[in-house]
Parts: structure tokens; C-alpha cells; sequence
């Protein structure tokens, strides 16, 4: 029988944290992340990284294993969770996954085909102009070489379309083009499992997060990271709001708006996202755990 993979998906702030550790801990197994920003230790507050009391709980792999100094790419993680997870399934049946950031869970899960690292002329070239002349150039440059991928990427995200840029300057194909190419095929099975809620739900609890963040420390957090604001890993929710507000740009009860909208959008771009996954089981928010190992029985069931 192919060893499991369980893939646990949904919105920020939606519980995926509490259901992983509960599963790990039912499963007597480890957990990998791919959420994106938790990979950078000093961002434990912004990210609602897992308190050292939830690590104690269950094993956790990719969180607060990085700098944000440290430059690691979805290829890379790609890679490295692959490498973990053959090393849990030498002891386990089954691993856990969880994490808000889609195109690392799809890696992961699907593979994102044989793409060349990063080219350090190329990427300081595209530094340059968004540091110079702004984000808008690079959307512009990045709709004119792949207007389909243009088309879907998230737009506000400059390290996507620093990536895809690079990567079409690197092999002459456009990013779609490159996307498409066959995939290695998985040696395990992945089970996803998506936390649903109603949207207000979802807004209430992303809400109620962020004062949450303001109450542990956030300020401090985003004021010991301005020397190091220009970095990719900060331009996140949370943290570029924060920034404006030490600029003086904006006041705090502002900055704190932003930061909840900006959630909200995120939160929004998720749904979309996870919408288009193939065979997500999807488990009430309110109930998470108890319907999840209710589908795992039914799916362990089916395979005798």
C-alpha cells in the first residue's frame, strides 16, 4: 500500500494549525509546513506561527527554519519536503501537511516540473527595477512576455513575477509554456482535506486574529525588522501595513484596517485557489477533527 500524505488546506486563520497537531497526535505521526512566511523565524507573531507549545505538541518540519536574509525558492522546498518525507515515511505510514501558501502545497502534492533556479544576474536586474521604477513595472513586463500567466498570477506578489519573469528570460519558453511540461509522478498518495467555513465566519475569525497579533507584539516584531523591510519574505500582510505606519505615513487604527482587508483579500484569493484542487474532502470548520477521522476511516476502509 503507497504510503499517505495528508493534506490539510483552507483560508487563514481557519484552524488548519489545530486540526495538523490533533492528527499528527491521533496518527502518531509528523507534520511538514508549507506555509511560505513561517519558514522565517522572525516573523512568528505576523505569521501566527505554531507557539512553542503547539511544536511541543506534535514534530514539526519548515517552521522557523530559515532567515529572512536567507533566499529559498518554491523548487527548493520542493526538493527538501520530498527529502522529508521520504525520511518520516521510512518510519510512518502516513505524514501530515498544512499551510495557507497554495503553490508550495502543489509542489509538493503535483510537482512544479524542472524549472532552473534562480539566475543572480537576472534576479538583481529585476531587484533593480522594482526598486527603481516600481511593482507596476514588472507586472507590465511579466503581461507582455505570458499573458495567460499574467492572467492568474497574484499581481501584487513581486517575488511570483520576479520568478516568472527570470525563468522565461532563462529557458526562451513563456511560464505557462514551462508550467505545462510533464511531472514526476508521486511515490506516495495525497488526501486532501479542506477546513470549510462561511465567509463572515472566515472574516470574523481573521478579524479577531489580527487584534489577537496586535495584543502578542506585532508592532515590536515589524519595528526589529524595518533594516530589513526591502526584503521579499516581508512583503507580507501584516508586515508592509506596519512599515507604513513607522513611516508615518499612516496612523495605527488605519494600519490595522489594512492589515485585516488585506487578510480578507488573501483569504478571498485562497478560496479561489483551493476551489480548483482536485479531490479535496472537505470538513466543517466547527467539527474539523471528528469529520476528518470519520473520512480517513472511510478512505482506509475502501482500500482493503
Amino acid at each position: 500500500m503507497l504510503k499517505r500524505l495528508i493534506s490539510i488546506i483552507g483560508t487563514t486563520g481557519i484552524g488548519k494549525t489545530r486540526l495538523a497537531i490533533d492528527l499528527a497526535k491521533h496518527l502518531d505521526t509528523e507534520i511538514i509546513s508549507c506555509d511560505s512566511r513561517q519558514f522565517y523565524k522572525e516573523m512568528k507573531i505576523g505569521t501566527a506561527m505554531p507557539t512553542d507549545e503547539e511544536l511541543a505538541e506534535a514534530k514539526h518540519h519548515f517552521v522557523a527554519n530559515l532567515s529572512v536574509n536567507d533566499y529559498y525558492s518554491i523548487g527548493q522546498y520542493e526538493v527538501d519536503a520530498l527529502k522529508k518525507l521520504d525520511e518520516i515515511f521510512s518510519q510512518k505510514d502516513v505524514a501530515i501537511m498544512v499551510g495557507g501558501s497554495g503553490m508550495y502545497e502543489k509542489a509538493v502534492v503535483e510537482g512544479m516540473n524542472d524549472l532552473p533556479e534562480a539566475d543572480a544576474e537576472n534576479q538583481q536586474k529585476l531587484l533593480s527595477i522594482w526598486e527603481n521604477v516600481g511593482i507596476e513595472a514588472l507586472q507590465k513586463l511579466l503581461e507582455e512576455l505570458d499573458p495567460n500567466y499574467f492572467s492568474i498570477v497574484d499581481k501584487d506578489n513581486p517575488r511570483r513575477l520576479l520568478r516568472a519573469i527570470d525563468i522565461i528570460w532563462q529557458t526562451g519558453k513563456t511560464y505557462t509554456e514551462n508550467l505545462s511540461a510533464p511531472k514526476d509522478k508521486r511515490n506516495f498518495k495525497t488526501i486532501r482535506i479542506g477546513i470549510d467555513a462561511p465567509r463572515e465566519v472566515i472574516y470574523e475569525r481573521i478579524n479577531l486574529r489580527v487584534d489577537k497579533m496586535i495584543e502578542k507584539g506585532l508592532l515590536e516584531e515589524v519595528r526589529g525588522l524595518i533594516a530589513d523591510r526591502d526584503r521579499v519574505a516581508l512583503q507580507t500582510v501584516g508586515y508592509s501595513e506596519l512599515f507604513r505606519y513607522f513611516d508615518g505615513e499612516w496612523d495605527l487604527d488605519f494600519a490595522i484596517e489594512e492589515i485585516k482587508k488585506n487578510s480578507r483579500r488573501y483569504a478571498k484569493r485562497q478560496i479561489t485557489w483551493n476551489k480548483k484542487l482536485d479531490n479535496v474532502n472537505w470538513v466543517n470548520y466547527d467539527n474539523s477533527l471528528q469529520e476528518a477521522l470519520s473520512l480517513l476511516e472511510k478512505l482506509s476502509n475502501s482500500e482493503i
